[in-house]
């Protein structure tokens, strides 16, 4: 038996590559109804998800042991955590612009409308009820009926037959719900100005639509993830120019990842890293 074969038999199984290990995120979304509740000084809900720490501290920090009297909950649709990890250059504005990132993990199934169920109420898919591509109007308690019973204004900003503008209806909010990702920016600017509001949530869902026509990586899509970063950003500097007398506290806050599939198209909804890996920004702004 020749010398090289003889080694290879006694010591392949030493040198073969070992098999990718699966990781997947350890902090929950479920975790940012607490936290953003806490920003406020409210109290969650019983049994829902305890608060980010990370969170906790950076609003401790930022606001010297105040509360923030303003939120700015940016959701921007399907921007997964290797997306950060590629296209890390892509994210320095808005990481520049934020105060720090967390990896989050996203719920299964990962969609859009369980995901915001459980971002915006601190439950699991189980308890919050939502456990599949369907948008009714959720019946369990959500960060809007907290934030209506702690006296707060609260608008919504969104496009039209999208889970977000869907499944929170009938609280006493205010609902902007526009018929383009552009009129849905352009009112949130225009209400930030104003000023008028405490909390403002608004969503964009044009990287999430464009990536499942033309793919995750596509030219199309990458614009769209470029212009959603650059939109936050825009938010950041009107929170700083306009909401200057208060203490904000504010997201870049995805729901789910995403991955490509045979035809180039992009997907999401499964158990795996690329859809439940999810990338989260916050800052703070303390008043002035």
């Amino acid at each position: 038996m020749k010398i090289p074969h003889m080694i290879r038999l006694l010591y392949g199984s030493l040198v073969r590559p070992k098999r990718r290990q699966i990781m997947y995120n350890t902090t929950p979304i479920t975790g940012v109804y607490a936290s953003a509740l806490r920003a406020l000084g409210i109290e969650p809900a019983a049994g829902t998800q305890a608060p980010i720490a990370a969170l906790d501290k950076l609003c401790k920090k930022a606001f010297g042991g105040e509360k923030a009297d303003r939120l700015l909950l940016y959701n921007p649709d399907a921007v997964a955590l290797w997306l950060f990890q590629k296209y890390n250059e892509m994210f320095t504005d808005a990481q520049l612009a934020s105060s720090i990132m967390l990896p989050l993990l996203s719920v299964m199934p990962s969609v859009t409308p369980v995901c915001f169920a459980s971002m915006y109420t601190g439950l699991i898919p189980a308890e919050h009820g939502i456990k599949a591509y369907v948008k009714p109007v959720l019946k369990c308690n959500t960060i809007f009926d907290d934030l209506v019973k702690a006296g707060k204004r609260v608008a919504l900003v969104s496009t039209s037959n999208d889970s977000i503008s869907m499944i929170f209806l009938k609280r006493s909010i205010d609902y902007y719900i526009y018929d383009t990702v552009d009129e849905v920016n352009a009112k949130a600017m225009e209400l930030i100005e104003k000023d008028c509001y405490d909390v403002m949530v608004v969503y964009n869902g044009n990287y999430d639509g464009t990536m499942h026509k033309f793919g995750t990586e596509s030219e199309e899509a990458i614009a769209a993830l470029k212009a959603n970063l650059a939109f936050y950003c825009k938010l950041v500097g009107a929170i700083k120019q306009h909401w200057a007398q208060h203490n904000t506290f504010y997201g870049f806050m995805p729901d789910h990842g995403c991955h490509e599939i045979d035809g180039g198209c992009g997907a999401h909804g499964l158990d795996m890293e690329e859809d439940m890996n999810i990338v989260h920004l916050y800052g703070c702004n303390a008043r002035k």
